[in-house]
């Protein structure tokens, strides 16, 4: 009962702060609610162990985690009451994209209200509920598709639209913790449209970055970490499903990692550009939305790794796990202190202003 009042407290809490702030929500913020989850289930579960975790400490988490999500429905909700959802959410062909941490976020938090507090029937509901928006949202990103390969937005194109394969994993990972038995013709069903969706929108994206007069600093996006972190949620959903195992598992995270090491070297020498053209504040330690795909994917690719035996296994956690946590002390600095500027949009809520 502690841990409901307390949900409640911040939950109340949270959504004071953004009305009385008038903070602007988004699309994609619910990309901050993926991350913490998967930091708290996927990280810290997995490398500190069970009877550490389930502890109060880590329902404590969740419930933080938990609350932030009700809140940024209760932001959601008004812009539809306020008329203002399609402006905010959906005009913009690649900003629509960013609905599916909607998706991916909930999915998370299914998990998590299932693994914690033991919530079956509530988060089996939950579950379903996830499934019919993620219908929305793969038919609205099929329409988002045809536009970006008809417009002037397809030179735009960036690692948003890869959450199409996020959010669908996601309901893999979400049918197969809340139900005892999950089909496996719908298991197999929905990897396989993961996939799809992948190559889809890799296609978009690769085909932006084909054209010459990019530069690496200004013009490649944060979101493009979601490469290998797509990746790494569609093997961990093929693992936990049981489509597959043993060496095609393996021989799949190893596809995965070469992923990883090619997309982080590229955002370790963009790393240097920005520091040279924008200086260090500007360049990295500015807030960003987008900047919480990085912990996602990197928490994700942990999660992953932590299943599959692999020669580098224990090197990846043990280091993996301090640069997990120091990002996302990093990040939450750099929420807080634009949150308390108020350079932060996360899209208008509450009044008529663009998002950033």
């Amino acid at each position: 009962m502690l841990y409901f009042l307390l949900l409640g407290f911040l939950f109340i809490g949270a959504v004071l702060f953004i009305l009385i702030k008038k903070i602007n929500i988004n699309t994609a913020a619910m990309a901050a609610v993926m991350a913490f989850g998967i930091v708290t289930q996927g990280v810290l579960l997995n490398f500190f162990g069970m009877p550490f975790f389930l502890g109060s400490f880590g329902k404590i988490l969740s419930i933080a985690d938990l609350a932030l999500w009700l809140a940024f429905l209760v932001s959601i909700g008004m812009n539809i009451l306020k008329g203002e959802f399609k402006r905010l959410h959906y005009a913009n062909p690649i900003n629509r994209f960013g609905i599916g941490t909607w998706v991916a976020g909930t999915s998370i938090c299914g998990i998590m209200f299932f693994r914690q507090f033991g919530a079956g029937a509530e988060a089996q509901a939950l579950a379903i509920l996830n499934a019919g928006l993620w219908v929305i949202y793969i038919w609205i990103s099929l329409i988002g598709f045809k536009e970006l390969g008809a417009a002037p937005f397809g030179r735009q194109a960036h690692g948003v639209l890869l959450l199409t394969t996020v959010s669908t994993q996601s309901l893999v990972l979400l049918f197969n913790t809340v139900f005892n038995e999950v089909p496996g013709f719908l298991n197999t069903a929905l990897i396989i449209t993961g996939f799809l969706l992948y190559f889809i929108s890799s296609w978009f994206i690769l085909k932006r970055y084909a054209i010459r007069g990019w530069n690496l600093a200004k013009d490649w996006n944060n979101t493009n970490c979601i490469f290998h972190g797509a990746l790494s949620i569609s093997g961990l959903a093929i693992f936990k499903s049981g489509i597959a195992s043993g060496s095609i598992v393996l021989w799949f995270w190893l596809a995965v990692f070469l992923i990883f090491m090619i997309v982080e070297s590229i955002e370790i020498i963009r790393l240097a550009g920005r520091i040279r053209m924008y200086g260090l504040k500007e360049g990295i330690f500015t807030y960003d939305v987008t900047q919480w795909s990085r912990i996602f994917t990197f928490a994700m690719f942990f999660t992953f790794t932590f299943f599959i035996e692999s020669p580098l296994q224990a090197v990846i956690l043990n280091t993996g796990i301090w640069i997990i946590l120091l990002l996302l002390v990093i990040e939450l600095y750099l929420s807080a202190d634009a949150l308390r500027k108020k350079h932060v949009r996360i899209p208008a809520a509450f009044r008529k202003e663009s998002s950033a």
